[in-house]
């Protein structure tokens, strides 16, 4: 890898506060941004952080919670404005949108592990293969760079998948989804399948 990457989730959103899916674009890039709580905890986590500096580069879904929790991270590191891209964005979830996720996301998750993606909600190798396509870019633009990327759970966890070389249906049984907020780098033991 030319590049150290770490991924990010976004802080508690107004979505998480009232338990329903926002995966829509319509919806999630101008509505549902974090609460009180996220941009706290977005703050807390990149005070915590002693890798990401300056010259960080920080990518971010243009969803609303995803860019709110970018726009704190490169205000703390006095970074360089923030690159949005729609490859980071979060998972479709088609006809569970605005539903209570508390209801769903386990389901969602066992059927990722059997392979069959859980009534027409886009699939983890459709994530896989759209984060895999940001990272061939990355790899090319940049080179000996801190990349962070700030996008939501199931693409955290499908994009440490990628990058340890797994296979993306056992996301969720070998990397819990990050906590709001969580940072974490992403060690690549071997070259991602890109």
């Amino acid at each position: 890898m030319n590049n150290t990457y770490y991924l990010m989730r976004h802080g508690h959103s107004l979505g998480n506060l009232k338990h329903i899916i926002v995966s829509d674009p319509k919806k999630g890039v101008p509505h549902y941004g974090l609460t009180a709580k996220g941009k706290q905890q977005a703050r807390e986590s990149i005070s915590k952080n002693k890798d990401l500096d300056k010259d960080t580069i920080i990518y971010s879904s243009d969803f609303k919670r995803a860019k709110e929790t970018a726009e704190i991270v490169k205000t703390y590191i006095k970074a360089k404005p923030i690159i949005l891209s729609k490859q980071l964005r979060e998972r479709n979830f088609g006809e569970l949108e605005k539903k209570d996720y508390t209801n769903f996301y386990l389901k969602v998750w066992e059927c990722d592990f059997s392979g069959k993606p859980y009534k027409g909600i886009e699939s983890v190798y459709s994530i896989a293969s759209r984060f895999k396509e940001l990272i061939a870019d990355l790899e090319k633009k940049y080179k000996g760079k801190k990349i962070l990327l700030v996008t939501h759970g199931d693409l955290a966890s499908v994009g440490l998948a990628v990058f340890n070389g797994k296979d993306p249906k056992y996301h969720n049984k070998l990397y819990s989804i990050l906590e709001n907020a969580e940072i974490k780098r992403a060690l690549a033991f071997q070259s991602p399948h890109l």
